[in-house]
């Protein structure tokens, strides 16, 4: 059973995609802020992260970074999934590392998709 770490301060998305990752056979791990990330990427090492950007305490800027310079959690594959839509905000974090960007509003049958593709 694959890992999955779900990042956002949204309940909302947080359910939703919580509920749907479960239905889909993935073992989902919840964290509400970049710092709650980081502990759980620390202790259970997911295959994947959802990851939100704009989020109180550590964003999800600086969780990337955080991952990407840690030789154990590096290769683990990350879908940002944020509000900032600017290009620039885009890529920033392809540059960064994410695997992909997605934006909010955003299709979870697209974003289900983008999670199995990454780990193929």
């Amino acid at each position: 059973m694959k890992k999955l770490l779900i990042v956002d301060d949204e309940p909302n998305i947080v359910m939703s995609l919580e509920y749907t990752f479960k239905k889909e056979d993935f073992n989902v791990f919840i964290a509400r802020d970049g710092a709650e990330a980081i502990e759980i990427v620390n202790n259970d090492n997911p295959d994947i992260i959802i990851l939100d950007i704009m989020m109180p305490n550590v964003d999800g800027f600086q969780v990337l970074k955080y991952l990407k310079e840690n030789k154990e959690l590096k290769n683990i594959k990350v879908i940002f999934l944020s509000a900032k839509n600017k290009t620039s905000d885009i890529e920033l974090g392809l540059k960064l590392g994410a695997d992909k960007y997605m934006s909010k509003p955003f299709s979870v049958k697209k974003l289900v998709n983008e999670v199995k593709e990454l780990l193929k």
